[in-house]
């Protein structure tokens, strides 16, 4: 089927949460479509992944013409016991010091 990203087999580091919130960190204005393409995901995924992540207050949105605006609350918690304490900012700045790493390899 076209547009499907590829299957992953094994495990990852990041939650597939984590990857879609890097990316609209990375650009407040990223369309679905774009966030599936970096995320590897369908866009039906990366939808339910948003509505999560708005209905537990982590992510809302705007409307600005016929674009959806995210905007992230940095203060809220992670939800896991073991990363009691770790707000997403904290997060979003290892994810964001990865990616600046990543675009100047070769």
């Amino acid at each position: 089927m076209e547009g499907v990203p590829e299957p992953h087999s094994g495990w990852t580091f990041l939650t597939n949460h984590a990857r879609v919130l890097a990316v609209i960190a990375d650009n407040h204005s990223a369309r679905i479509r774009d966030i599936a393409a970096h995320c590897r995901l369908t866009e039906r995924a990366v939808q339910k992944i948003i509505a999560d992540l708005e209905q537990d207050g982590y992510l809302s949105h705007t409307k600005e013409g016929r674009s959806n605006i995210y905007r992230i609350e940095p203060d809220r918690l992670l939800r896991h016991p073991a990363e009691a304490g770790l707000s997403v900012a904290a997060l979003l700045s290892l994810l964001a010091q990865d990616e600046a790493g990543r675009a100047r390899r070769p």
